[in-house]
């Protein structure tokens, strides 16, 4: 019987000394806050989705409308065909890429989170692993950047051809789609920009930034699948 309990008391120091135990008080705490955070961002995200259903809807509806012509008071198609820039393309590309750099600051962060609850660090010094972390969120919210940049680029080349917010239904619905995926983005970009300047100037402690660096992660990914959505909705929908 002692000797069970020996060997059952060796097995618990290894899983400890192995940063697998999962009961410690901290690690719950963490848990828990990154359940609460993710919770709150699916609540938000459910917004979001809801807000894009019904400009689809409305946007797949109008193209079949028809408008009454008050010159010769008949009904008409007013729904212009629009030609998207190829210049998109390059906007999806540089949106995918910051996907790819968003996933790896989220998994540093992990990293970082989980050497400083195995090496426990004093309070206000930041482990070399954070330094190393910062650099994907800033590639990623440059890419985020470049990529709003690129959408005025976009716009102003539709401005070229004649197609403003009012010219037609169609290009009122392409502003519209493609503007409030821009906001909604440069939110992202912010929030990694809150994040780097807290982890810079006030030492945001490992577990507080990758419950941070978490939900902005899955919140990028979710910007970027939106934007393919809106990408196939207007190059196929039409």
């Amino acid at each position: 019987m002692g000797s069970i309990t020996t060997t059952a008391s060796v097995d618990t120091a290894r899983v400890r000394l192995s940063g697998d135990d999962r009961s410690s008080p901290g690690a719950t705490d963490l848990a828990t806050r990154l359940r609460r955070a993710r919770l709150g961002l699916v609540v938000f995200l459910i917004a979001v989705v809801m807000i894009f259903v019904s400009y689809t809807s409305a946007y797949v509806v109008r193209q079949g409308l028809p408008t009454l012509d008050a010159r010769t008071g008949t009904l008409v198609h007013d729904w212009l065909p629009l030609q998207l820039p190829r210049f998109l393309l390059f906007n999806t590309l540089v949106l995918l890429i910051s996907t790819l750099t968003m996933e790896l600051a989220r998994r540093q962060a992990t990293r970082e989170a989980t050497l400083a609850a195995k090496a426990e660090p004093s309070l206000g010094q930041p482990s070399e692993a954070q330094a190393d972390g910062m650099p994907w969120l800033a590639i990623t919210a440059i890419l985020g950047l470049t990529f709003l940049a690129g959408q005025w680029i976009v716009w102003r080349e539709l401005g070229a051809r004649g197609f403003y917010v009012s010219t037609s239904p169609s290009s009122s619905f392409f502003y519209l789609l493609t503007g409030m995926h821009g906001i909604h983005l440069l939110g992202g970009i912010l929030a990694l920009l809150a994040t780097g300047t807290a982890s810079l100037l006030f030492r945001l402690a490992a577990d507080s930034r990758r419950v941070v660096v978490d939900v902005a992660a899955w919140y990028w990914h979710f910007m970027a699948i939106l934007w393919v959505y809106l990408l196939c909705l207007l190059e196929f929908a039409r």
